[in-house]
């Protein structure tokens, strides 16, 4: 059985080389006239009964930007085996003007829009000395008395700034690690506490003296028989955070490794200590049995006992984080006026990082009807967007969706109605859906 499946199978094709080597012969034969493969366009033929034939395609044109219209001339022949059998005169040029999307385009004259923040922040740090284990301010002691005119300076210029409103101060005290962890911690808070309270009398003091530098508003009635009188108030509340900064070993770490005096084998010495000593407290404790600790104490620790200051601010007259300014967006405009030149690509170039409505034409007039989506689906549902987006499901054929946002767009606005049959997808869609139709003026007539 296999030799006789094998031996047949070749039989077989040998006779059909056979075959396909007379294929030229057999054409000849049974073919009289040649075939017309080229300028062939015809989708469908129409017998209507009357031994007429209907020839009936459809024609696609590749735009260019700026084609607004198009005219058509049809001409051609009539061959029978070989011969011509009429010539088929030019006709007169029929137009066919593009439907674009372009004119749904808003013409808004768009500026550039600059991220200036509402709010910001300052800081700075301060040495306030303190004796051991108090919190009062002591204006005597040490530098003190200059680094408080220095704040003062500091809040004053930040109370007078023509651009920001002072909205809250956070004050951390810092303390140096002489004590325990606890006690520094706690003295550290009384510490900020005390600061604190120092200066939010003394903004209340400037602002009562610019209070009084302001003055008073006062109103009149109109029969000027009654009036009120408004102080006019210029600095606002302020609100001071309070937080204890505890022991500033790292700031301590810092000092170390910058000094000058202490020996490069006592820096290894105290590196190594902060390194294997896990205990602040006994790594204070043990550091106290150095020769090196006494420098460090009188000199060093005093420079710990820093007060930060963080002051937080909004711009004056600011509600958000941008603003707009008076210079014409030229790239945004340009992408406009892309579109009105039907020059799509250049125009989603420009336009793209807008992702706006002028963005979802662009991408609709380029099928990229995805992208489209993105943006229209999350924007307010004007008779503009509905139609869009109408136009969208349409191509994607969701009839039932995009009927319901074409009858919505078309009941907000008129104008609709003729526009769908400017539109491909719309136009099909009333057609088959009977919609915008007179003689039925409860369903879809506008």
């Amino acid at each position: 059985r296999e030799a006789v499946d094998h031996y047949t199978s070749q039989n077989m094709i040998r006779a059909n080389d056979r075959r396909k080597a007379r294929q030229g012969e057999m054409y000849a034969r049974y073919v009289k006239a040649p075939i017309e493969t080229e300028n062939i366009r015809i989708d469908t033929v129409l017998v209507p009964g009357s031994g007429d034939l209907i020839y009936r395609y459809v024609e696609t044109i590749s735009t260019r930007p700026k084609l607004r219209k198009v005219e058509i001339v049809v001409d051609g022949d009539i061959w029978q085996q070989q011969n011509l059998v009429y010539d088929l005169p030019p006709t007169e040029p029929l137009p066919f003007y593009i439907s674009s999307l372009a004119t749904f385009v808003d013409p808004t004259t768009r500026y550039v829009s600059e991220v200036r923040y509402r709010r910001a922040e300052a800081s700075a740090a301060w040495n306030i000395d303190f004796h051991a284990n108090r919190s009062d301010i002591n204006m005597e002691l040490g530098d003190n008395a200059r680094q408080m005119q220095n704040i003062r300076e500091n809040i004053d210029m930040l109370l007078a700034n023509e651009t920001f409103d002072l909205d809250s101060v956070t004050i951390a005290a810092y303390a140096s690690p002489e004590g325990t962890v606890a006690s520094n911690n706690a003295i550290s808070q009384r510490r900020g506490i005390e600061v604190a309270q120092y200066f939010d009398r003394y903004i209340a003091h400037v602002a009562d003296s610019i209070e009084r530098a302001a003055g008073v508003m006062i109103t009149v009635g109109d029969d000027m028989s009654e009036s009120t009188m408004t102080k006019v108030s210029a600095v606002p509340s302020i609100e001071f955070n309070v937080r204890s900064g505890g022991e500033n070993w790292y700031l301590l770490d810092a000092l170390v490794d910058e000094d000058t005096v202490m020996t490069a084998a006592q820096k290894e010495e105290y590196m190594l200590m902060r390194r294997e000593i896990t205990s602040l407290d006994e790594c204070e404790k043990r550091m106290q049995t150095r020769p090196f600790y006494t420098y460090m104490k009188e000199v060093l620790y005093p420079q710990l006992r820093a007060v930060q200051f963080r002051f937080a601010l909004h711009r004056k007259g600011m509600i958000k984080d941008s603003v707009m300014t008076t210079v014409v967006d030229t790239v945004y405009m340009n992408g406009v006026q892309a579109i009105r030149d039907r020059d799509y690509d250049m125009a989603v170039a420009l336009l793209g990082p807008y992702k706006d409505f002028n963005t979802a034409i662009a991408l609709l007039s380029l099928d990229r009807n995805a992208s489209a989506m993105e943006i229209l689906k999350d924007m307010e549902k004007t008779p503009q967007v509905k139609y869009m987006l109408a136009l969208l499901h349409s191509r994607e054929g969701n009839d039932a969706e995009a009927v319901r946002l074409y009858v919505e767009a078309c009941r907000e606005d008129g104008s609709f109605v003729h526009r769908g049959n400017l539109d491909p997808e719309i136009s099909s869609m009333i057609k088959k859906y009977g919609l915008n139709r007179e003689d039925d003026p409860d369903d879809f007539q506008y």
